[in-house]
């Protein structure tokens, strides 16, 4: 059966998307994210080198655009102005390239979104040509408003960054896949397979993940729990789970037994 992701018009046989952060080195960055099979990496700009610093060893050797979708992020900016500004370091870096992920945040304590400047920037970025994947709070509000500026998926937090607390308030990601027309990608706060899992099983298009693989004992093993959970999460939603009832009911049809 083909059950494709699709973002902007390309097609993905993985829904599991991966950052690169946090790793120990780039050889383990390559074997966690090679052991995952997602196809969608994500680069935090200002905080990894794809070329800036030409002297330091780069992540795109290890990493590299003939084989994943890299997909540039502003994590680390605080304001609109900073994020047009990355992703348009990205865009020259990467020659042309223009889907990006648009993070932008609202104080270090929470790591939350700041959705003012998340609209601003989105805005901003659609009109100039960008293919815009954004993270943002569960909000369906916010959500159908970036959908409809023009973003090319919407990612809701599961809840804070590098949190592992898991979807913390399933009720507003149905919510938000109800009104939706583009991917729902739950991005932040999964912190172990079972709530890769969960996000699947409730029908998001696709899971967002760094700090549950990168800081795991050990991240390829990880890594490899994550692909399989995905996938699992994913079957679960297409084949449609059995009723919860209030009371029992016998596995084994009861019509001839013996009295």
């Amino acid at each position: 059966m083909s059950d494709l992701l699709t973002i902007a018009g390309k097609t993905y046989s993985s829904r599991l998307l991966i950052g690169t952060g946090k790793y120990k080195d780039f050889d383990e960055t390559r074997d966690a994210i090679e052991t995952s099979g997602a196809e969608i990496v994500t680069v935090a700009i200002r905080r990894t080198n794809i070329g800036q610093n030409t002297d330091e060893p780069n992540l795109l050797d290890y990493i590299t655009p003939d084989k994943y979708t890299i997909l540039p992020n502003t994590a680390g900016c605080y304001t609109a102005e900073e994020a047009v500004r990355c992703c348009k370091l990205a865009r020259e870096l990467l020659d042309g390239h223009d889907l990006v992920k648009l993070e932008v945040l609202g104080d270090q304590k929470t790591l939350y979104p700041n959705i003012i400047h998340t609209v601003q920037a989105a805005k901003e970025l659609v009109d100039d040509g960008f293919k815009v994947m954004v993270y943002t709070n569960d909000d369906p509000i916010v959500a159908k408003e970036l959908e409809d500026m023009g973003c090319v998926a919407v990612m809701p937090l599961g809840s804070l960054i590098g949190s592992g607390l898991g979807i913390l308030n399933p009720h507003n990601l149905r919510l938000i896949m109800e009104e939706a027309k583009v991917p729902i990608i739950v991005d932040a706060g999964v912190g172990t397979a079972s709530d890769a899992a969960i996000a699947m099983e409730m029908g998001c298009d696709g899971v967002l993940l760094n700090s549950a693989v990168a800081h795991a004992q050990n991240p390829v093993l990880m890594a490899s729990a994550m692909k399989k959970a995905i996938e699992a999460g994913r079957e679960c939603f297409l084949a449609g789970r059995m009723p919860r009832k209030a009371y029992a009911s016998a596995s084994s049809p009861l019509d001839g037994v013996s009295k």
